[in-house]
């Protein structure tokens, strides 16, 4: 994919931001998206509907209760009100409201359990409506309050105080309840598309493709994806979505106050608005690209400290300081110079933008300054023309003034939409026919009581090298197999087939399930927990009392590692620096004990124990019935198997019965 068809408001663009909104609200399935977008838009029609009659309903009851104050203050509000009710509006909004219950209820089985967002985010339209009502409200207010000021009328002066006080507090807890309630969908929209990626990426090892995937490089951290990109793009979508909302709701009641004020000054703000959007778009177009960019430096930064982190002891046996330091620093410089040009584009745009922003502020002055002065306008109508301009203004202006959020939202978008597609296609199939000219072809995986491979070519994940052509053997129960051959000549990738962690190739591997078989690598995994954990590792729920796990921990020569701790078995640790690596391989092995699967399956697991530690843990899994599948260079590995398989380069291989 080249960059420059990465970083434009484009179809992909649009079609990547649907595709990771559209699961929380809505099934994803063939053609549902256009009933997505219409159930949207029919809950905006509701919406609508149901401002309109309660709009009308507060007015009447208003007039009821005060008669003289709307009479004297709100006249026209009254005589705009009985006109649309002596018009078709009301049916139309009856019947909205009518037709957009059935048809919610039309896909009441699509989306049974997403009530709730679909709640809050009527909740956030209506809420939206109530707000620039009350702003148009106000603008009137301080029209009229001017006016009385410029003409020293008490009366009218104090009836609209009267009038800001009783909206303002109206107003308050309504934006608090917006407020609270955009961040609360945003909240729920996080935990929910978070534990969706969590779900995908855990499934079927998707992350492991991922990690060791060199067809797609360009889906890199996803880690960093999953944690900051998501939190990013729903708060921001909320955000954007509902900001474009409030600004053609503002556009259109602002437009109607201001256009009844000076046509000339309507017009002239389009003009003004049109020029400001059309620069906006042509600075933020680039600033895609760098946003994005930034995002991918400051992740492969925090990535690099993380790996010195990890491998602390390593680096310093190695006394690699100056070079990890040195790599670290360049990831660094890379993350800042991209900064550097992200700062001088955004300096570009401030610089565009104060402009703008002050020159608003001297257009409705000019413009309706030599109205006033011929006596053709009132003086708060000079008050109510500034706020509405600069109301419509903002709404046309979303665009230019809010361009570093829109990149920033556009790089997410595309960072998710390419984790998304890589969650659907981890393999990226697709990419490696196009690239390699082949058609792609997977090694038939079957279900058996024992492990046998049959005439099985094994190549790496991109198709790139065939690592072992035709092999075919059986390892029977308790008939061990010990694999060996030269460093990269395909040993550990043997058994990443047989786990089904590779599956590139062709041919027949059958095997017991999954979960009847333990796999052991040469560096073993200790998980963040306690010590009883790190036994019962992967199957926590497995039924083992404190006695058995200390015989275990005695028969893999570890009889004190309880009583090393205070806690004993419910000790958490880091227990990659607590434990060495021997220890680590036989506490390895002591989860091989207390699961007893029916085959286990280790890559050099015992590389970094004594002869003697290594005769007592496979003499115990002999003895215990564990059939098992080694791959190991130690010539006395030989004597716990009854056959090896020498793997060479080039594919070939040569298997050999063992006589103990």
């Amino acid at each position: 994919m080249a960059l420059s068809s990465r970083f434009r408001f484009d179809k992909k663009l649009w079609f990547r931001f649907v595709k990771t909104v559209q699961p929380y609200f809505f099934p994803v399935a063939p053609k549902q998206t256009r009933i997505f977008l219409g159930l949207i838009l029919v809950l905006l029609l509701a919406v609508i509907a149901l401002t309109f009659f309660l709009v009308v309903g507060l007015t009447l009851l208003g007039k009821t209760i005060f008669p003289d104050f709307f009479s004297t203050v709100a006249q026209q509000l009254i005589d705009n009100i009985n006109s649309l009710l002596d018009s078709n509006y009301p049916y139309i909004a009856g019947a909205t409201l009518l037709v957009s219950c059935l048809i919610f209820a039309s896909q009441k089985q699509k989306i049974a359990t997403k009530w709730l967002q679909w709640s809050l985010l009527g909740l956030l339209l209506f809420l939206l409506f109530a707000v620039n009502g009350m702003n148009v409200t106000l603008s009137y207010a301080f029209r009229l309050i001017d006016t009385a000021l410029n003409q020293r009328d008490q009366a009218i002066f104090w009836q609209n105080i009267t009038i800001y006080g009783l909206v303002l507090v109206i107003a308050v807890p309504v934006i608090i309840i917006y407020r609270y309630s955009r961040q609360k969908l945003g909240l729920l929209w996080r935990e929910w598309l978070t534990k969706n990626f969590l779900d995908r990426y855990f499934k079927q090892r998707v992350y492991y493709q991922l990690d060791s995937n060199s067809v797609n490089p360009e889906v890199d951290n996803p880690d960093q994806r999953i944690t900051q990109d998501v939190k990013a793009f729903t708060t921001v979508t909320l955000d954007f979505l509902l900001d474009i909302l409030d600004s053609i709701l503002t556009l259109i009641s602002f437009t109607a106050v201001l256009y009844s004020i000076s046509k000339e000054l309507t017009w002239g703000l389009l003009a003004y608005a049109i020029f400001g959007t059309v620069i906006a778009i042509t600075i933020g177009t680039r600033l895609i690209k760098i946003n994005y960019n930034q995002l991918r430096l400051e992740a492969n930064f925090r990535y690099g400290m993380v790996r010195v982190r990890d491998n602390a002891e390593s680096i310093a046996f190695y006394q690699g300081e100056a070079l990890e330091k040195q790599q670290v620093i360049e990831r660094l410089m890379s993350a800042v110079d991209n900064f550097d040009l992200l700062i001088i584009w955004q300096s570009l745009i401030a610089l565009f933008q104060y402009g703008y922003n002050f020159v608003t502020r001297l257009i409705p002055y000019i413009i309706m300054a030599p109205l006033y002065f011929q006596r053709k306008a009132e003086f708060g109508e000079i008050t109510q023309a500034t706020i509405a301009f600069s109301q419509v203004l903002m709404a046309l202006s979303l665009i230019t003034n809010q361009i570093q959020n829109i990149t920033e939202f556009a790089a997410s978008i595309n960072r998710l939409g390419e984790f998304e597609e890589s969650l659907n296609d981890p393999s990226s199939i697709k990419k490696i026919e196009e690239d390699n000219q082949i058609k792609v072809t997977y090694i038939d995986y079957q279900q058996s009581a024992e492990i046998s491979l049959q005439e099985l070519t094994l190549k790496t994940p991109n198709f790139a090298r065939t690592l072992i052509e035709n092999l075919s053997v059986s390892v029977e129960s308790e008939h061990n197999l010990l694999v060996m051959g030269a460093s990269g000549s395909g040993k550990s990738s043997l058994l990443r087939a047989i786990a089904q962690l590779w599956n590139s190739g062709t041919g027949i591997i059958a095997h017991p399930p999954l979960e009847e078989m333990l796999f052991l690598p040469q560096r073993p995994y200790m998980i963040v927990g306690s010590l009883r954990q790190q036994l019962l590792y992967p199957n926590l729920d497995n039924k083992v009392d404190d006695h058995q796990l200390e015989a275990i921990l005695e028969i893999v020569n570890l009889p004190n590692l309880i009583s090393r701790f205070e806690k004993g078995l419910d000790t958490e640790e880091n227990w990659e620096n607590i434990l060495s690596l021997g220890e680590q391989q036989r506490v390895a092995f002591a989860r091989i004990l207390v699961t007893q699967p029916s085959y286990a399956i280790l890559d050099e697991a015992t590389s970094a124990l004594d002869v003697a530690n290594e005769q007592i843990l496979y003499q115990k899994l002999s003895h215990q019935g564990t059939t098992y599948i080694s791959v190991g260079h130690r010539p006395t590995l030989r004597q716990y198997h009854q056959q090896v398989l020498e793997i060479f380069e080039g594919g070939t291989w040569e298997l050999k019965e063992i006589n103990n």
